[in-house]
Order: C-alpha cells, then sequence, then structure tokens
C-alpha cells in the first residue's frame, strides 16, 4: 500500500501520484462510506459469498472460452469448462472449499449453485454468438494517472476492437439487469473504465456493453467526450470526499439494500454495533490505493450477484 505522498515519474514531468482508485473502491464508498474504511483502511477480512465465487468462476469460463478456436466455442464446450475452471479456483484458494456444509443439505445447496452457473452460462450464448468474435483483449489491466495525479485501475472483461479500430468495451454481470432509475449507477463502472482507455488511447470508445447473464439483457450506452469528462469529475469529487474523510476520521454508515448481505453489520452503527479502533498508522498516512478486500481480487471483483 502505498502513502498519499508517493511520488510517480522520475522527474520528467510525470504528475505526483496522490493516491489510487478503482470502480469497485469508489463504488464502495459511494455505497457506504463506512464499507469502504473496512475494505480499505481496516481491511478487515470477508467471507466470500457464494453469489461472488459463482461469479468469479463464470467469468474465469468465458474468458478461457475464447482460448478455443472459433468453431469450438460452442455452449457445450464451455459447460465442460466449469469443472475444470471450478477446481482451479480451489486449488488457488483452498478455503472455497467450506462454502457449502458437508452434509447432505450443503450438496443440495451447492448442485443448485452450480446448476446456476450452467444456466447463466448457457444463457451467454443467447446475447451473442462467440464463433463470429476475437476479442482483442480479456481480463486487461489498465491503468492512467489523471492530471491532478490520482491514478485510475482496473479490469476490464473485455476489449473489442472493430476493423477499422472501433473500440467495445465488455462486461459480464452476473446479476439481473438494474432498474432503469439505476442505470446510471451501473454504467459508472463502465465510463470509469472508458476514461482510463480514453486517457491511455486518446480515443474515446465506441461502445459500452453490460451483459447481464442472470437474466438475458443487454445494457449498451454510446459515450462522448462530455460524458467522460463528467465522469473524471466525479471520479476526482468522489477522491476529494474520501480524502475528507481520512483527515476528519468521518467514516459514515449508510444504509441500503446490500446491507443484507454485508460481512459487517455486527459492527455497523445502522444496526447496533461500533466499529473498531482505527489502525495505528495515521489515516491521513494510509492512500485508498485499491485495497481489495479479503479474499482478494479473484473473488472480489465479480460481487455484482448483490
Amino acid at each position: 500500500m502505498t502513502t498519499t505522498e508517493e511520488i510517480a515519474g522520475t522527474g520528467d514531468g510525470a504528475p505526483v501520484v496522490i493516491g489510487s482508485l478503482s470502480p469497485s473502491r469508489a463504488g464502495d464508498f459511494m455505497t457506504c462510506p463506512l464499507l469502504y474504511r473496512f475494505r480499505v483502511i481496516d481491511q478487515i477480512p470477508e467471507r466470500p459469498s457464494a453469489a461472488a465465487v459463482r461469479g468469479t468462476l463464470v467469468h474465469a469460463v468465458l474468458e478461457r472460452l475464447y482460448d478455443l478456436p472459433a468453431a469450438e466455442r460452442t455452449a457445450p464446450a464451455a459447460l465442460e469448462l466449469l469443472d475444470p475452471q471450478w477446481e482451479r479456483l480451489l486449488a488457488r484458494e483452498p478455503e472455497l472449499a467450506g462454502l457449502f456444509a458437508d452434509d447432505e443439505a450443503g450438496g443440495a445447496e451447492r448442485a443448485e449453485w452450480l446448476a446456476e452457473a450452467r444456466r447463466m452460462v448457457e444463457r451467454y450464448f443467447t446475447l451473442e454468438d462467440p464463433r463470429r468474435l476475437e476479442p482483442a483483449e480479456r481480463e486487461l489491466f489498465v491503468e492512467t494517472v489523471l492530471g491532478s495525479g490520482l491514478k485510475l485501475r482496473g479490469y476490464i472483461d473485455r476489449v473489442d476492437v472493430a476493423p477499422g479500430g472501433a473500440t467495445r468495451i465488455v462486461d459480464y454481470k452476473t446479476g439481473t439487469a438494474p432498474r432503469a432509475d439505476f442505470e446510471a449507477r451501473a454504467l459508472f463502472q463502465m465510463k470509469f473504465y472508458a476514461l482510463v482507455v480514453w486517457r491511455l488511447r486518446g480515443e474515446v470508445p465506441r461502445l459500452l456493453q453490460l451483459m447481464y447473464l442472470g437474466n438475458g439483457e443487454v445494457l449498451r450506452y454510446v459515450p462522448d467526450e462530455a460524458d467522460l469528462l463528467a465522469t473524471e469529475r466525479k471520479v476526482e469529487a468522489l477522491w476529494a470526499a474520501i480524502q475528507r474523510a481520512m483527515r476528519t476520521d468521518e467514516w459514515r454508515a449508510r444504509r441500503g439494500r446490500l446491507c443484507d448481505w454485508c460481512d459487517h453489520r455486527a459492527r455497523c452503527p445502522e444496526f447496533g454495533g461500533t466499529p473498531p479502533p482505527l489502525p495505528a498508522a495515521p489515516p491521513a498516512r494510509v492512500s485508498p490505493a485499491d485495497a481489495e478486500p479479503a479474499p482478494g481480487p479473484a473473488v472480489g471483483r465479480y460481487s455484482d450477484d448483490l
């Protein structure tokens, strides 16, 4: 983890890096500043949820699907990838074996969990034909530093580039499409990625596409420079709010629909709890450097079922 005084560059005009932010951490702060504190400042471990792990598994299958020759990218071939990818995930994070109880009820729960993962993979094939696609990038890590010194970073599920050079950013969601009044929030992550790509490559992506495998809907958005400049202002404002919270030690809890799934209810004032003392390091010296919540980026990036 960096401090807020970390310097990037070698005196060649590169901006001073004042901290870094990802869409997931920005989303945490917008959802609940106290949740952001628990994850980034306190770094309190969280139990992986069945929904988040299923999201990770489905993402892995869709990523590996494009390793196959185009003609072999069929639904049966994708389903055959489920078990090997699950074993691969277990090998990397053995604690996930305890996700389901070792009894008859746990076995039934695991079977239904896998069945839903299969349905999501099959649903993907109703949304597009992967035999006709050749993604330019998959699981692409992107990072750029704004003029203010704020570093933006994140992982993009897929980047498609048309023969003429137009870019499409694609993100898979294993939840269901949001209601119309929540679409702007859903698109914030995509505009964040588009902003990073624009700053890196100098070209606004042609299309942003969210694919909801929970109910088979696709949300498409055509961004422009005005959109991305507005997103940049929003990100900078979020950063200012985070720094203000760090200076004042005021991390307000915000009750919402995700509280039912939050690991931190017992320590949240909204539910009669008391947050633990802040870490010994002064909060003003801790950079929100995109610290991922436990169990880490492999599972944490895909908790979009909630």
